[in-house]
């Protein structure tokens, strides 16, 4: 019955450590829902991604393929026909182009867990001190006779 005191320390560690490394280790539960979370704000940024390039896409069509469009895009630009004049008007400012949305670049966060050296030195000072408060116990016990 005396082994079995000391080996409740052995288990108590690998209670701690099993428990650390489920919970918050670098597989664990904490750093999986972290991940799910990251994964989600991809696949939107993924999806925002593809709105802009079907807009982008569009435009870009009816600049090849429509001639008035093509025209318009043009005179905002500043060019014209060969038979065109402009009269610039000095004080008005420049018709300037608006920019395309072309997305943003999106970095993924690394999930915040423990190391697994930070909880095996976790689970061996809970194993040791289960095992040193027993050991007291007993020597008191032993010394109380």
């Amino acid at each position: 019955m005396r082994v079995f005191k000391y080996i409740i320390g052995i288990w108590a560690a690998i209670t701690v450590y099993t428990l650390f490394s489920f919970f918050s280790g670098p597989k664990g539960v904490s750093a999986y829902s972290q991940l799910s979370v990251e994964k989600e704000a991809q696949w939107s940024n993924i999806l925002e991604l593809a709105n802009i390039n079907e807009e982008l896409e569009r435009t870009k069509n009816s600049l090849v393929f429509d001639y008035d469009t093509l025209m318009v895009h043009a005179r905002q630009m500043g060019f014209a026909q060969e038979n065109e004049r402009f009269i610039r008007i000095v004080g008005l400012g420049s018709i300037k182009n608006t920019p395309y949305l072309t997305g943003n670049v999106y970095f993924a966060k690394e999930p915040d867990f423990l190391s697994d050296k930070i909880i095996k030195i976790t689970a061996f000072c809970a194993g040791l001190l289960l095992f040193t408060l027993l050991l007291i116990l007993e020597i008191i016990d032993s010394r109380m006779r």
